[in-house]
């Protein structure tokens, strides 16, 4: 959901990261403290947001706002890619350059973030480059079917349909990790709760980062954006999802997996940040999944707005929360990489 950053930037509220930590008081943050230069770093990029999304009204100039900005960002090094027709998906196979291989053994199903209608492998090609490399696994990056043109439930069977493209391919789903940032983590979810109730083979875990969970918006830290959060809010998030839904409810399973069983479920990471206005939203959905007997990793990075892992080539904390998340992948591959 990235067009919202401008929602508050663009209509002159000023943006201060030095904010209270609101999330509730059973959740507790397990990194360190966020430095001044970390602050400074997300003050700069919140910069740049406002720059590219000031002018940005309708669905197409925000979509364009944010390819824009990527533009900026520099490119994956030192890594192969490969554009793939995965079962009909657009897609691209990136793996690192240091390794020769058509089809490797470990892969990561990266499900991009960008509010249902926007972004692309060109806005997230850099981040999977980046963990490609620190996996030493291949990564496949979609490019699926975008709201409002294509509303729910095309963005889910685009998922599936490229998992199981990997499968076909010769990798083993104890070898696969679905990863997925702000809706890309939603997407991630639903599609493995959907392949659960098709009883086919599950990945070896979930990684969600800023994962929205709730597209009804039900937590009141998010109604009232107490921490500040300047990337979205409840006004913003309604809109994006109502694009996507077309009339189905916000509180149905099948999109919000906050409602959803989700007994069963591989393991899964969640990585929220404590600026992020939807932190407490993942968070419970983490709880919620844990007393359903998931094995659930929840990491709390201070400071951090809604998708900053999207930007390890701006900030240091996405670097090193991104390769936290590749730490979490490798340890669960069934054939985990030499070190």
């Amino acid at each position: 959901m990235a067009w919202v950053l401008c929602r508050l930037l663009a209509g002159g509220i000023a943006v201060g990261l030095s904010v209270a930590v609101f999330l509730s008081p059973a959740v507790a943050v397990d990194q360190a403290t966020q430095t001044e230069a970390s602050k400074q770093q997300v003050e700069k990029l919140l910069g740049l947001w406002h720059q590219h999304y000031a002018d940005a009204a309708s669905l197409n100039e925000r979509r364009s706002a944010f390819e824009r900005l990527m533009e900026e960002a520099p490119g994956p090094s030192r890594v192969q890619i490969r554009h793939v027709d995965a079962g009909g998906v657009d897609a691209e196979l990136i793996w690192p350059a240091r390794l020769h291989h058509p089809i490797g053994r470990r892969a990561l199903l990266y499900v991009h973030g960008g509010g249902f209608y926007s972004g692309s492998p060109d806005t997230h090609r850099a981040l999977a480059g980046s963990l490609a490399k620190a996996t030493s696994a291949d990564v496949l990056l979609i490019d699926y079917r975008l709201a409002p043109e294509y509303p729910y439930p095309a963005q889910i069977d685009d998922t599936l349909t490229a998992y199981g493209w990997l499968l076909d391919s010769g990798y083993e789903n104890d070898n696969i990790v679905i990863v997925g940032d702000s809706t890309g983590g939603n997407l991630a979810i639903e599609a493995v709760l959907r392949q659960m109730q098709l009883k086919g083979p599950l990945p070896a875990a979930v990684i969600a980062m800023s994962p929205i969970t709730d597209l009804s918006a039900t937590d009141k830290r998010t109604e009232t954006n107490e921490v500040g959060d300047p990337v979205l809010g409840i006004l913003a998030l309604d809109a994006a999802s109502k694009r996507y839904l077309k009339g189905l409810s916000p509180k149905d399973p099948r999109v919000s997996p906050y409602y959803a069983d989700m007994a069963g479920f591989p393991p899964l990471l969640v990585q929220v940040g404590t600026a992020d206005a939807l932190g407490d939203n993942a968070l419970h959905f983490a709880d919620k999944a844990r007393v359903a007997g998931v094995d659930v990793t929840t990491q709390v990075w201070p400071g951090m707005v809604h998708q900053w892992q999207l930007f390890p080539f701006w900030l240091d904390d996405a670097r090193k929360s991104n390769q936290s998340a590749a730490d979490y992948a490798m340890r669960h591959f069934a054939d985990k990489p030499k070190q």
